[in-house]
């Protein structure tokens, strides 16, 4: 439950951020649609530093080995803080370029570069975050990242309604104040989960650069992998902002949605991890394997509880997420969406059971071949039939479907040398 508190308090700040926005009219959406997508691309790229720390952590803490986790901690910790000063040195002149490549125009491209500009201030903290949170997990203590991860958001949403819309003698900066709360708590997230791992794991600061080269020889294939991933979400992005402001800013609300219930999904799959890497570094697979069998089923049983809860509440939905003059193009999309979530509840599940075995290189192979059909098939439809908001989620389905597939097979009854799979005895 903490875990899951935990995931979901961003993308539901990212939803309020939508709904404040959305008053601000149809090409302020689609920037923030931009915006949020070329910076979650950038740092989904950079999650390994939470991934690797959370399973190396997980694995160190199942050998009882308290010094190797304290120092695995301290250093992914400065790796993190260092690699986020330099994607934001790195990016930040391509900004204008970066959001082009997206699609966007005129006033769109105009906003989502302002927003994206204020937003890599907070690049070194969200990467301290992610770090922090993913070594805080590997010894399973839930509760801290659930708080800052609260704290945060509640403060990012106060900050919002105060910097958006202007408040007393505050002026109204709209979207920059959306991007300025943002980073403003980012910050004081990334300063609280350095003082709460610290206290936690007695943290060593220092640099091993055999330790930095295993992380990166580890973060290299998660790297790829979630690259893949983010390939793929910026493709889609660009498609629907490509088609006008009103497209765009269907696709803003609905990636949205589908982001916070992927995250709220995902809480299984970081439990899954961490417990999974606990019995595998103590050598008990049996219990590793029944690990993976309950993350399964509770991560599609409540993958169909979301499909309900998205067919019952699809008006009320609508009526915040998206602007007036775009409703219209809302129904089609949001059910393609809607019927995939016990599949894409699956995916998210064995992505965190494969994590926990450190089975890095397979998934990257799996996305990346995911990938590349997926994008292949929507050009292709969009060349033969022509492009569409359905069209985009149609194959999004697919993409998440062949990801579930392998991962699957993988663990049952197991592929190729499987770590957990019923022919490894």
């Amino acid at each position: 439950m903490p875990v899951l508190f935990s995931l979901i308090a961003e993308p539901l700040a990212g939803l309020v951020d939508t709904a404040f926005i959305a008053r601000l009219g149809a090409s302020h959406l689609a920037a923030l649609g931009v915006g949020t997508m070329v910076l979650s691309s950038i740092f989904w790229m950079f999650n390994f530093l939470g991934i690797a720390t959370q399973t190396d952590v997980a694995k160190a803490h199942g050998k009882g080995n308290a010094e190797l986790r304290s120092q695995i901690s301290g250093l992914a910790i400065l790796v993190a803080g260092s690699m986020g000063v330099f994607a934001a040195v790195a990016f930040w002149p391509l900004t204008p370029f970066i959001s082009r490549l997206l699609g966007a125009s005129g006033d769109i491209e105009v906003a989502a570069v302002s927003y994206i500009t204020i937003r890599w201030i907070g690049a070194p903290a969200i990467l301290i975050t992610i770090a922090g949170f993913g070594a805080l997990r590997g010894v399973q203590h839930m509760m801290a990242p659930f708080w800052i991860a609260v704290g945060v958001n509640l403060l990012n949403v106060i900050l919002d309604a105060i910097l958006i819309f202007g408040w007393g003698p505050i002026p109204a900066y709209g979207i920059e104040g959306a991007a300025a709360a943002t980073s403003i708590s980012q910050w004081l997230g990334a300063a609280a989960t350095i003082i709460v791992v610290h206290k936690s794991l007695k943290v060593q600061w220092n640099w091993n650069m055999e330790r930095v080269a295993r992380l990166f020889r580890t973060g290299s294939d998660l790297f790829i992998r979630t690259g893949m991933l983010t390939l793929f979400l910026i493709v889609g992005t660009r498609e629907a902002t490509l088609l006008g402001a009103e497209s765009g800013a269907v696709h803003q609300a609905i990636r949205q949605f589908w982001i916070f219930t992927a995250l709220f999904l995902d809480s299984f799959a970081l439990v899954g991890q961490s417990l999974v890497g606990f019995f595998v570094g103590n050598d008990r697979i049996t219990m590793a394997r029944r690990v993976a069998k309950t993350v399964l089923q509770w991560s599609f049983g409540f993958g169909f509880v979301l499909f309900v809860f998205m067919w019952v509440g699809e008006s009320w939905i609508a009526a915040l997420l998206v602007p007036e003059s775009a409703r219209h193009l809302f129904w089609a999309p949001w059910v393609a969406a809607m019927v995939m979530q016990p599949v894409n509840a699956l995916a998210f599940g064995t992505d965190g059971i494969h994590w926990g075995t450190s089975d890095f290189r397979f998934l990257r192979n799996v996305t990346a071949s995911a990938t590349v059909v997926s994008v292949v098939l929507l050009y292709g439809w969009a060349w033969i039939f022509g492009q569409s908001i359905l069209s985009i989620w149609i194959i999004t389905g697919v993409w998440i479907s062949i990801r579930v597939l392998f991962g699957m097979i993988r663990i049952w009854p197991g592929i190729g040398n499987a770590p957990l799979g019923l022919v490894k005895k």
